[in-house]
């Protein structure tokens, strides 16, 4: 096989702009590489995919200073992703999954205020449901942003008024 003909086994990957906060409070800005398909839905890969699909390290793309580089994170040390659009709004049932108006508070200290969904039978929607997912990574809509929190970081959470 040549060295210039594509592999056979290479998925075409796109970036997709975040912000990563890391355990030791560290911002990073930059990208993910998502798949631009999947194989189970129409439409390329989301980040909450990407995180959820397996443990240990993933690439990001850092834009610091000076020319961009890849380095690998693990993602037991991601905080959470500040996301640039709120892909929680493709997740199939999300206009008739029951929302709360949660507060969560994180192990750096940090709150979070915002909506999660329960994508649950209808006798189980309840936000110690949400808890008990088996999702590492879960959505939180703020009034501003989607954010995807480490679940292994939540502190507590609590219903709030709205």
């Amino acid at each position: 096989m040549s060295a210039d003909r594509a592999s056979d086994f290479r998925v075409e990957k796109m970036r997709s702009h975040a912000a990563i906060r890391l355990s030791d409070n560290d911002l990073l800005l930059g990208c993910f590489f998502v798949s631009a398909a999947r194989p189970n839905r129409p439409g390329p890969e989301r980040i909450g995919e990407l995180l959820n699909a397996e443990p240990g390290f993933f690439p990001f793309e850092l834009h610091d200073e000076g020319v961009p580089r890849t380095i690998l994170i693990n993602r037991a040390q991601v905080l959470t992703v500040e996301l640039a659009e709120n892909e929680a709004r493709q997740d199939v049932g999300y206009d008739v999954a029951v929302r709360h108006t949660v507060a969560v508070r994180l192990s750096n200290g940090h709150r979070i205020e915002g909506t999660v969904r329960v994508y649950r039978p209808s006798d189980s929607v309840r936000l110690s449901d949400w808890a008990r997912q088996p999702d590492q990574f879960r959505y939180i809509e703020t009034e501003h942003i989607t954010v995807i929190v480490n679940i292994a970081h939540v502190v507590d959470a609590c219903e709030i008024s709205s």
